[in-house]
């Protein structure tokens, strides 16, 4: 698994992302203010587990961020508050288990 957090992302950075996700995470960052992004690479299934504990642990918006390999390695966007997200990756990263 590899973290990442963007405080204060600026408008390009969120454009990029925008390009990878679904319509409705468009739309979130379209309708919201982010004031950070949290991004997690790990497997598919471990996205839905990390989105589900981010949820449950803060305010955020959680989204898939498509990439090359989707079957296999993906990553997942928490969007929010800064912190709301820093909450939320906390929570995910003392979750996390290497086995």
């Amino acid at each position: 698994m590899n973290t990442r957090i963007v405080n204060a992302p600026h408008l390009d950075v969120l454009q990029m992302l925008q390009r990878r996700m679904p319509p409705h995470g468009r739309a979130y960052i379209r309708d919201n203010p982010i004031g950070a992004v949290g991004l997690i690479q790990s497997h598919v299934t471990d996205l839905f587990f990390f989105s589900d504990i981010a949820l449950k642990a803060a305010d955020v918006f959680t989204v898939e961020i498509y990439g090359t390999c989707p079957q296999h390695v993906t990553s997942l966007a928490v969007m929010g508050e800064v912190s709301a997200v820093r909450t939320a990756m906390d929570a995910i990263e003392a979750q996390h288990s290497p086995f």
